[in-house]
């Protein structure tokens, strides 16, 4: 393997002159410059990254702490995370927190012990000591998908309400009207912002969300079973549920199934965080979609930004909603168009408004029988 003195023995230079070239020191002829890089082609030379590091005081190297690696919605983030950074020539270490602080706080002492040159966190929580101590003490950082109030840090995440107020609209405009959602964590941003963007869209159609309609999950499928299988046990069990991550949905999609109901025939399911399997599932689910691609090189420039000395910027992308089969929508063969929720689609089984007196919360007829048997 070549060193820099064969690079500077074939380029008729000093070793320092090659450093300088290989650095890009403005002081250097460019004819002298031809030379050097001529020499470092022809003789294959590649520079000891490691050596490079210690003099300019960067490794080229991010850090990227995850909430959960399993979740393929940050496995997406994570390559769009890397592929960005490859392209300005950073590498990318990760480190999967697994929702939990004390994990998520390791791979940060780790990542800055090492000398990253910068850090994307999608934090675990309100804000770990560790982590208030890193910004605090000046470690580059971006935060993405998630954030922590008061925080002096740049955030690139997306706004979920619109989706989510498009998706109550949708399952409004389809006859639902006991609406449950299971939640992430209260002590995550998008845990405690999809849950209130939930109930002020309920709201707006005057649609109640009592607390018992409330699931309290951990984003990850364990969780939706359980809180799943709660909602199916009241006395007035919903008609849809919403679950705010997509683990979360696979795991209440095992507990509806459990009891041997049917979706959408005896409870609809949505779900936040659209992933590919989505739409092969049977039915294929409706879901929010993140721009996940684009949220991941968003935090990346950003960061880079910082890297590079110029003023870093927040980024919020829109959501959207994507209508599938999962909450009633009618099915492509009979030949009626799956509508926006903005358009009117009528209902499956007339329902009584609340305002009546003689209202009665609404039961599909398929799923009485389910409901006898158990």
């Amino acid at each position: 393997m070549a060193s820099i003195k064969d690079v500077a023995a074939g380029a008729e230079v000093s070793v320092a002159t090659v450093s300088r070239v290989l650095n890009g020191h403005p002081s250097v002829r460019p004819d002298t410059r031809a030379r050097v890089m001529a020499a470092v082609e022809a003789l294959g030379y590649r520079p000891n990254a490691v050596a490079r590091s210690l003099r300019t005081q960067q490794t080229r190297t991010l850090g990227l702490v995850i909430s959960d690696v399993l979740n393929p919605y940050f496995t997406e983030l994570a390559r769009s995370v890397e592929d960005e950074a490859r392209a300005h020539g950073y590498s990318v270490i990760i480190g999967n927190a697994d929702e939990q602080p004390a994990l998520q706080d390791h791979h940060i002492r780790t990542l800055v012990d090492r000398r990253i040159d910068g850090l994307l966190v999608s934090p675990t929580d309100g804000g770990s000591p560790l982590m208030l101590d890193a910004v605090r003490a000046g470690v580059p950082m971006v935060f993405v998908d998630r954030w922590i109030p008061g925080v002096d840090v740049p955030v690139v995440r997306s706004d979920g309400r619109g989706a989510v107020r498009d998706l109550v609209a949708h399952l409004y405009a389809l006859g639902h009207r006991r609406l449950a959602i299971i939640a992430g964590p209260a002590t995550t941003t998008t845990g405690s912002e999809r849950v209130d963007a939930f109930r002020e869209a309920l709201h707006e159609h005057g649609l109640p969300l009592p607390d018992a309609r409330i699931g309290h999950g951990d984003f990850q499928a364990d969780s939706g079973r359980r809180e799943a299988a709660r909602l199916l046990a009241l006395a007035e069990p919903p008609d849809v549920i919403f679950a705010a991550d997509n683990l979360m949905a696979l795991g209440a999609m095992d507990a509806i199934r459990a009891q041997g109901l049917r979706i959408p025939q005896d409870i609809a399911l949505a779900a936040f965080d659209d992933i590919p399997w989505f739409v092969h599932t049977d039915p294929p689910i409706t879901a929010i979609a993140q721009p996940t691609g684009e949220l991941g090189r968003a935090a990346v420039r950003a960061l880079i930004d910082r890297l590079d000395g110029r003023e870093p910027h927040s980024a919020i992308l829109p959501a959207r909603l994507v209508v599938r089969r999962s909450c009633g929508e009618p099915p492509p063969d009979t030949g009626a168009a799956i509508t926006p929720a903005t358009t009117p689609v009528p209902a499956r089984t007339p329902v009584p408004t609340a305002a009546s007196p003689a209202a009665q919360p609404p039961v599909s007829p398929a799923r009485t029988p389910n409901r006898s048997n158990r």
